[in-house]
């Protein structure tokens, strides 16, 4: 089944799978916990569906199973972020199924940077007649959980991850991570799914507010992520300027606003993998999550995920926009992308991104080096440019010179010897 198709039935089960969570109650709540010693740095209290679209002898199936009450939590896979790496809660369940949730901090808030499913096609009880055998690895990296340091996620409404040809979707969930004691904290962070509609104020005149200042040209940040063996296997080199829509609290209308992406105050972070590589960027109150794509047949990539989170002070409510059917910065596999003119990438109708000197290499990095880069069309039109201005001016200048001689000869030869 091709991946289009995968996602078409996905979409078409999404009423299904809500309803089999809120009508008929078949999932069943789990809690898990990460410990380093005896204190607990990451609990979740949770509900998960997961269903898989897999092969068969003859055709394509399907199931769906929810995380049972036997699930528990890899001690050996699972992190609190010790040596470098990032807090990992995997749990595991069945006979070789897990599901893993990686994090990220900048200090103010913490996100869900990654979801990992795995499972094992040689389960016959959940997968019978598959025509596949071993674990199966799919990754998200649009995830859109995150909440403020010391506060916990809260998000009773079932929320859907899909990730390759499989979807979880989490319902009557409590988590953190970066946890300051062994109990989620009582303050909370709800998700937008679980805000019900307030009444808007009365409008009342007020003078309206200046035009803001355009932030200029962002300033290039160099980004770069690891592997587990501290080897870097991404890089990025880029300016970065968010064009955001947004309900503002002070106008009460939406607002069209630029912010500049501040590489001094980023945090960076994000994985690397064969077909699938991620960048994670955090600022504060917001997060710009990359996610590349290659196909091993072509060996070509391309950036095919952007998802942002941000919560700025004038927001009404945190802003979330995010689109996995992307296909810009397209290049081959042992060379790097290259574009130093802006370009702007549109994720959405209230966001686009735009890039300024960007050079960028998701996959087979080698010495922490660029490879050779491939550049874009634009760059390559914009070298084009002085080239046929050039050839014009000679062009220009050369008929000068001949009619300047075609000119002096006949002056001299209107000339008669006395």
């Amino acid at each position: 089944m091709g991946s289009t198709s995968k996602m078409k039935v996905l979409e078409s089960l999404g009423p299904l799978l809500v309803a089999c969570l809120g009508i008929l109650g078949c999932t069943q709540a789990v809690t898990l916990e990460v410990k380093e010693r005896n204190s607990t740095c990451i609990k979740a209290e949770l509900s998960a569906l997961l269903f898989i679209t897999y092969t068969t002898f003859n055709s394509t199936s399907n199931v769906s199973t929810s995380l049972p009450d036997s699930t528990s939590v890899d001690a050996a896979s699972s992190s609190c972020g010790a040596a470098g790496r990032p807090p990992w809660l995997v749990a595991v369940f069945g006979s070789g199924h897990a599901l893993g949730l990686s994090f990220a901090t900048n200090g103010s808030f913490y996100s869900v940077t990654n979801l990992t499913l795995q499972y094992n096609l040689s389960d016959t009880s959940l997968f019978p007649q598959s025509n596949g055998s071993g674990v199966v690895t799919v990754v998200s990296s649009s995830v859109g959980i995150w909440a403020p340091i010391n506060t916990t996620y809260r998000c009773a409404s079932p929320t859907t991850i899909r990730a390759g040809g499989a979807a979880v979707t989490f319902s009557a969930m409590r988590l953190e991570a970066y946890m300051p004691g062994n109990d989620l904290s009582p303050a909370e962070s709800v998700c937008t799914a679980d805000q019900t509609t307030t009444t808007a104020p009365p409008t009342t005149t007020t003078t309206a507010a200046p035009a803001p200042t355009p932030p200029g040209t962002p300033e290039t940040g160099v980004f770069s992520v690891t592997n587990s063996s501290g080897t870097v296997c991404l890089l990025a080199k880029m300016g970065l300027q968010l064009n955001v829509s947004y309900v503002s609290q002070s106008q009460n209308k939406t607002v069209q606003e630029l912010v500049n992406v501040n590489p001094n105050l980023t945090v960076t972070s994000g994985s690397c993998g064969g077909t699938t590589a991620s960048l994670v960027l955090t600022q504060q109150t917001t997060t710009l999550n990359f996610t590349f794509s290659m196909n091993s047949t072509t060996s070509k990539y391309h950036l095919s995920g952007i998802n942002l989170l941000a919560n700025w002070s004038d927001m009404t409510a945190p802003f979330s926009a995010s689109n996995t059917s992307l296909d810009y910065l397209r290049s081959t596999l042992g060379r790097s992308y290259m574009c130093n003119t802006e370009q702007t990438l549109l994720v959405v109708p209230a966001f686009s991104l735009n890039t300024f000197r960007l050079q960028v290499q998701p996959f087979g990095v080698t010495a922490s080096q660029f490879a050779a880069a491939e550049e874009c069309q634009l760059d390559q039109d914009q070298m084009l440019i002085p080239i046929i201005v050039g050839a014009a001016l000679a062009g220009l200048v050369l008929i000068i010179l001949i009619a300047y001689l075609i000119g002096r000869k006949r002056s001299h030869a209107g000339y008669q010897t006395i």
